[in-house]
């Protein structure tokens, strides 16, 4: 096998070279960054642009053509959103709303998930594509049955409104149900073989391992629950039940809006979603590039 140094010196300064080279042009990072980068910026210059605007006087919102840049730091829109008296309880509103429906679709989704995972039961497909349907149906033919059943229960114009549709969704019970089936059987027999019941087994043994498919559930849940306009805009008729994106388009007249105030409430509404999602980043990313165990 031939090396360098058994070449003579003029066959070995052109490998030389070639090795340089190879060194200088090697970055200190994936080629992928040349691409992933401005697709990155792209998809931010919303909320770089929300930002911006955030901190602009309405004169320089309105003005045309449009301001890229504030002439100085004007923050009467944040002033405004603070100092509404109403705004203190449309966010607890919201953040009441947002939590209760994370947690029940942990527990609902976790529980129809591993039903429809690991128990038979007559009927059980049929349920499955049952539920698996609803999922196609848009919310415009839903909304006015559903009316009627909160009006019936007398939850109109209160938060039960907002949280009981939102109790459990199909998507949740799916998603833990496909996270569920890649799960080896043996871990949950060696449990029963020990005495543990079906609770038990999940509590103990499934849902730790099912960390990344809950905490999907979590943020997703968390984004369309806090996101949701639709349905508060049905439901809700007193601002003292509105929830903060409700709220924020009180901003809008029909004649003038404060669109500082508007910008100023988004990003204040858009911060709980990106801390819910940092915060859930490896967890969120783990589900979906795995299907099971490691090892």
């Amino acid at each position: 096998m031939t090396t360098t140094a058994a070449l003579p010196d003029t066959a070995r300064e052109p490998v030389a070279e070639t090795a340089a080279v190879r060194r200088r042009v090697r970055l200190p990072f994936s080629a992928w960054h040349l691409l992933l980068a401005p697709l990155a910026l792209l998809f931010a210059l919303p909320l770089l642009w929300l930002l911006v605007s955030s901190v602009m006087s309405d004169a320089e919102i309105n003005r045309f053509p449009p301001a890229l840049w504030p002439s100085g730091l004007d923050l009467g829109g944040y002033r405004y959103v603070l100092g509404n008296a109403m705004f203190p309880r449309w966010l607890l509103n919201s953040l009441i709303v947002s939590a209760v429906a994370v947690l029940s679709n942990l527990v609902f989704g976790a529980l129809g998930g591993y039903a429809f995972a690991r128990m038979r039961f007559f009927g059980s497909r049929t349920l499955l594509v049952l539920m698996l349907a609803t999922m196609a149906v848009p919310f415009q033919l839903t909304m006015i049955p559903t009316f009627l059943v909160m009006k019936q229960l007398g939850l109109i114009d209160t938060l039960g409104a907002l949280i009981v549709p939102s109790l459990v969704t199909p998507f949740a019970v799916f998603l833990l149900r496909q996270f569920f089936l890649s799960l080896p059987r043996e871990l949950e027999e060696a449990a029963w073989i020990d005495g543990c019941s079906r609770l038990r087994v999940l509590w103990s043994i499934v849902l730790p391992l099912a960390r990344p498919a809950l905490a999907t559930v979590a943020v997703l849940t968390f984004l369309t629950t806090w996101n949701d306009l639709s349905w508060p805009l049905i439901a809700i008729n007193h601002d003292t039940q509105y929830t903060l994106q409700l709220g924020l388009t009180t901003f809008q007249g029909t004649h003038h809006t404060r669109w500082s105030a508007v910008m100023a409430g988004n990003v204040i509404t858009v911060l709980p979603v990106l801390l819910a999602f940092l915060a859930a980043q490896k967890t969120f990313i783990r589900s979906l590039t795995t299907s099971g165990l490691k090892g």
